[in-house]
């Protein structure tokens, strides 16, 4: 009985400290978030890519890489955020033929 009580407190407790993350509002109107990253970090889009549903996705970063950020923009006009991190790199393109 002790074992499931403790599981639980652990379980509990887990998930209170997850809830300030999860209040943070991670979608607003595309011109709000750009405007956002742009402000806080510098960030500027670097590549677009849309889904096969009509999203759009975005990768922003800062002139030299240090932060990055993807987000992906509904048709409706509405951003979240995906995914965030730091020390983005650039790399080339790669050829689309293989090299005979």
């Amino acid at each position: 009985m002790l074992k499931y009580i403790t599981l639980a407190v652990i379980a509990f407790t887990g998930f209170v400290t997850t809830l300030p993350a999860y209040a943070q509002n991670q979608c607003d109107k595309r011109d709000s978030i750009l405007e956002m990253l742009s402000d806080r970090y510098s960030e500027k889009t670097q590549a677009v890519g849309v889904t096969n549903k009509g999203g759009l996705i975005e990768v922003l970063t800062n002139k030299d890489g240090a932060t990055w950020t993807i987000i992906v923009t509904t048709p409706h006009g509405i951003s979240c955020l995906v995914a965030a991190g730091e020390g983005w790199k650039q790399l080339e393109k790669a050829a689309l033929e293989p090299e005979v």
